[in-house]
């Protein structure tokens, strides 16, 4: 291939949406269960469930013999995706059902915004009609706004107007997903007051034509998220909370099932780098054991650590684990878990300097007592505390 060539090839993408990455699942169990479904819904709620906590390893069948699959496998696993309560699924997708906002909080680094990537392809086929909320978020990130252009030239028309994506979700009874919501201003987070309780948006400047009002059609929602740790952000107006149905996404409870994941998803991030994922089991056990120690500020023995101020969240163990995969991979020399103390520094440094302490701290307490009970790994691990200093 020619410099030419590579310049003008089309470039991979780093990350398909969910509906894509998805999109044999979702077709399937569109085939699968065709129980009655809310309008506008792509699924059934309970096979939106199933297409987020999977089958348990069980592969489902095509209900009757069919002639003409559309290319899909008569039966299929459906994998999980988000590892969690499936109460607190079956939650999220009632809200959902009845219309009604839904609120996901929770510490950073808990899969909120992965969930609600997850229901929103589910329910209605797209999860792009999504708002990032910054302080810098305006009004018209949930309302609309104007081609200057074309307002200029033919003043407000509807060809000028420009729909924000919750009013697009609106116009086509799909979900709005907004993002860390109480980082944007209370005056422009109330701007979903209305939306969400009128089901319509007024469009003042279109008054007199058919266009002055957008009505929500059937199976429009919201999914917000929202961090409890984040610094700078708005408290929500009361009138706001009241059109959110609130559900709490903790951290994963389970160790060897957050160790499992935290593989899975360092193995897919390497391997997207074009490298094979050649950590050792027993390393990431211990680099989760080590964020699951500090963020709860106890050991599975029982021992009381300090906990940092920074957030040990599972998202911070799959960033590590997929640089220790990609260090293996393109640098020779070394092992990983000789690493791992230089990369626990660099999550632990985020916010209070003082976590460097708490760290050090963790070495001299829960590390030196598992290396003296014989463990070699946690020996190995103490001998690297230099690393730590």
């Amino acid at each position: 291939m020619t410099l030419t060539d590579q310049a003008t090839a089309p470039a991979a993408v780093q990350m398909l949406p969910a509906e894509q990455r998805h999109a044999t699942e979702l077709a399937f169990l569109a085939a699968y269960d065709e129980g009655p479904r809310p309008p506008g819904w792509a699924l059934t709620p309970r096979a939106v469930v199933t297409f987020i906590c999977g089958s348990d390893g069980e592969p489902l069948t095509l209900p009757g013999k069919r002639d003409d699959t559309g290319g899909l496998p008569d039966s299929l696993p459906i994998t999980a995706k988000f590892i969690g309560e499936r109460a607190l699924v079956e939650r999220c997708v009632v809200t959902l059902a009845g219309e009604r906002g839904l609120l996901l909080v929770g510490e950073p680094g808990t899969a909120k915004s992965m969930l609600s990537e997850l229901l929103s392809a589910a329910v209605c086929g797209t999860s792009a009609l999504t708002v990032q909320g910054t302080a810098g978020t305006t009004e018209d990130a949930f309302r609309y706004g104007w081609n200057y252009a074309l307002l200029l030239a033919q003043g407000p028309t509807r060809q000028a107007l420009v729909d924000s994506p919750v009013l697009t979700a609106m116009r086509t009874g799909r979900v709005a997903r907004v993002e860390e919501i109480t980082r944007c201003l209370p005056e422009v987070q109330d701007a979903l007051v209305s939306i969400l309780s009128d089901r319509r948006v007024n469009v003042p400047e279109l008054a007199g034509t058919d266009d002055d009002q957008v009505a929500a059609t059937a199976g429009f929602t919201v999914i917000a998220t929202a961090n409890l740790r984040d610094r700078g952000v708005s408290e929500m107006s009361a009138a706001l909370k009241r059109r959110f149905n609130f559900e709490t996404v903790e951290p994963i409870a389970d160790a060897d099932a957050e160790t499992t994941l935290v593989r899975r998803q360092a193995t897919t991030a390497v391997q997207r780098a074009g490298a094979a994922y050649g950590v050792d089991d027993a390393v990431l056990d211990a680099l989760v054991t080590v964020f699951r120690d500090l963020r709860s500020g106890r050991t599975a023995e029982g021992w009381d650590v300090e906990r940092p101020g920074t957030v040990m969240s599972t998202a911070e163990a799959v960033q590590v684990a997929a640089s220790l995969g990609l260090a293996t991979a393109y640098l020779s020399g070394g092992d990983a878990l000789d690493l791992v103390p230089g990369h626990l520094l660099g999550v632990v440094r985020k916010d209070d300097p003082a976590d460097h302490e708490r760290l050090l701290g963790y070495w001299d307490g829960a590390v030196r007592r598992r290396a003296a009970d014989g463990s070699t790994l946690w020996r190995r691990l103490w001998d690297l505390r230099e690393q730590v200093r």
